[in-house]
Parts: structure tokens; sequence; C-alpha cells
């Protein structure tokens, strides 16, 4: 059986939003199936390789993907997306014969708490918890912010270094693109971009003073209208993905919310 991005997505649909699985057939190519799902929904994370199942893993990394298969399960690789779980890999079926297999199941994520006016708030760890984030807080211990900083010619605000190290390469929701270092291609226009959305609009700082952590947002639109926010970029992350008023907001797409990391898989 030939995959095609158009095929795993009608098998997807038979499986419908909530819980569901089924045996592929015997031919599918699984390195296939698995880079399709890539292109789509970014890098998988493994919960069970030839047999033995992550130790680490628990309902926040995917495991309710293997309920349907029990100890059956021989290989499985999760994908996160809004409120639901993506998996594919192998399992044996009731007669003991390893076969491919497509499941899905409810994703749930804790409703962040409302944050009261004045607040001191911690928006790296408040968005930590509205993407249901599971992997080790400090993923990129090789991140050089002394040589980054001495390339770009400035320091850096201290909530985007920990959210580059918490998240890695990858998207909030799919859609807001986290740059892994600023460009300074608007350096002429005293910005500094920090990240970016497929709709074209650029996410900056305007780097008035010597404080990066006192720089105000600004978004940049594709027809070069600049919109200021008095906030942090993790505070303008959380808000966006949250707060239905914002003028950015991306909470009317997706109620539930996740990152997305990317791979050069497929």
């Amino acid at each position: 059986m030939e995959l095609t991005q158009a095929i795993v997505n009608d098998l997807l649909d038979r499986l419908g939003p909530g819980d569901g699985h089924m045996y592929l057939p015997d031919d599918v190519d699984p390195q296939g199936l698995t880079g399709l799902l890539s292109n789509r929904y970014g890098a998988a994370r493994t919960l069970v390789l030839d047999g033995f199942t992550d130790p680490t893993a628990d309902a926040s990394k995917g495991t309710d993907l293997l309920l349907p298969f029990g100890d059956r399960t021989v290989r499985m690789r999760a994908w996160a997306y809004g409120d639901q779980w993506i998996g594919a890999g192998a399992a044996r079926d009731a007669e003991g014969t390893e076969r491919p297999v497509l499941v899905t199941a409810r994703r749930q994520v804790p409703e962040p708490l409302a944050v009261a006016p004045g607040e001191d708030v911690d928006w790296v760890e408040r968005l930590i918890g509205i993407t249901g984030w599971a992997e080790p807080v400090t993923r990129r211990p090789d991140v050089d912010w002394a040589a980054v900083e001495s390339r770009l010619g400035t320091a850096l605000p201290c909530d985007y270094k920990r959210m580059v190290e918490t998240f890695g390469p990858g998207g909030f929701d799919g859609y807001l693109d986290l740059d892994q270092e600023p460009s300074t291609h608007l350096r002429q226009d005293g910005l500094l971009m920090w990240g970016g959305t497929e709709h074209e609009d650029l996410y900056c700082w305007r780097t008035d003073g010597d404080d990066p952590d006192r720089w105000p947002v600004v978004v940049r639109s594709f027809d070069n209208e600049d919109t200021s926010f008095d906030c942090r970029a993790a505070e303008f992350v959380c808000r966006i993905l949250v707060d239905p008023h914002h003028p950015y907001t991306m909470a009317g797409y997706f109620d539930t919310h996740w990152f997305m990391e990317y791979t050069s898989e497929g």
C-alpha cells in the first residue's frame, strides 16, 4: 500500500477526533507513514521501541495511545496536535502477528488559571503549562548565548533565552515560529526579530534602552505597519494563545495548545 498525505488524512478522518485505532495493511511502510506524519505534525517522540516503553513516558507524553494494544505494542511514536494525540507504529494483533497501526487519543492540558492584575507571573512557566510541554526544561545547554550576543552586539531578554532553551526549534500551535537566534534584518528600523508567522507577521523587540528585559514587543505586519505591546516576548505568546480579544489572537483556532518541534524527517 503506497501512502500519500491524502490517504493518511483520510485514515485519520476515519479514526475521528477522539480515541480510535486501526491495524493497517501489512505492506504499509512504517518509515513512510512516520515521515508523512512528521511532515504534518513535526518531530515525533518515541514511546515504545522494540517492545520497551520509555520509562519517563506518561499521559503528558501520549501514553494513552498505548491503551488499545497494552503490552502488545512493539513500536510507537507520538505527535501532539491541539486536543489530540496521533500515534503510529506497530503492535501485535489478537493472533500475535505484528502489524502496522495508526491510533489517536484525546489530549488534555489543564486550563491555565487566570492572572490577577498586578500579579508577578513567570511567563515561561505559564507557557509550559498552556502548551502542556512535557520535555525537560533547559533542553539546549549547547546554546552559547555569549557568542550569540557578541554577534548581535547586544544582550538579549532573559525570557526569550529561556524560551529557546526550553522549547528549541519549532512553533507554538505549529504557527508562531520561535527563532533560535534573533534576526537583524530590521535593525535599521530599531527592531530585532525573535519570531514570526506564516501570515508574514514579524514579532520583534524595539531595542530602546540598555535593558533588554524592558524592550517592548512590536509586531511588524505584512504591510509594514507596526503595533507595539508593553510586555515581554513570553507574555506576548501566552496572551495570543489564550486571550480571544488580543489583536493577534490564536485562541479562536484551538482550545488546547501545543508546541510543534520542527524536524527534517521525511
